[in-house]
């Protein structure tokens, strides 16, 4: 991991360490659960909320004001505001993406599940997803959280990352491998 890497991720935890034990102790873990997933969900549909976290040009109290309104139009629990407040206070949103990524483990970890990077060539169905998730069980004994995403490059089949174990089953994997052992006959 590079060094900027490392100190957004020191950074994230101690955020997440924070607001996470918060909710525990306020017996709000499910509410933080869809804070979120809410917060992952506007991160990865909002390229201008990303602009906002990411960019120097917004001056903390823009960057404050912003979050905040952000969070009260998506309802999110008072612990959750406040350290978007902070975080923007102390120009701290550009760890908003590992903040999530941090909380989800946290979350999973208390409920005894792991969560698994699916990455597939088509949207999964809901039954393709139950299917995979209940397989992964069998093979590793805990429940599976899927989280899923589509990179149609893959051309077909699925690349699994389950902590720091993945399986590629992808097409494009295995046209790769046949190019490198063709490269090697001749």
């Amino acid at each position: 991991m590079s060094e900027p890497a490392s100190i957004s991720s020191g950074i994230a935890a101690r955020y997440a360490t924070a607001i996470f034990e918060i909710a525990l102790d306020s017996k709000k873990l499910k509410d933080l659960e869809s804070d979120t997933e809410a917060l992952a969900g506007a991160l990865e549909d909002s390229a201008d909320l990303r602009d906002l976290i990411a960019s120097p040009i917004y001056s903390r109290e823009a960057q404050g004001r912003a979050m905040m309104a952000v969070a009260a139009k998506m309802g999110l629990l008072d612990v959750t505001r406040n350290a978007l407040g902070l975080m923007a206070e102390k120009r701290r949103l550009f760890v908003l993406p590992q903040l999530v990524a941090q909380l989800r483990e946290r979350i999973a970890e208390h409920k005894g599940e792991v969560t698994a990077e699916v990455t597939s060539a088509k949207v999964l169905t809901q039954a393709q997803s139950d299917k995979l998730a209940k397989t992964l069980k069998e093979r590793i004994g805990k429940d599976i959280k899927i989280h899923a995403t589509v990179d149609e490059s893959l051309i077909g089949g699925l690349v699994v990352k389950v902590g720091s174990k993945m399986i590629d089953t992808s097409i494009r994997s295995r046209l790769n491998s046949l190019q490198n052992a063709m490269k090697e006959v001749g």
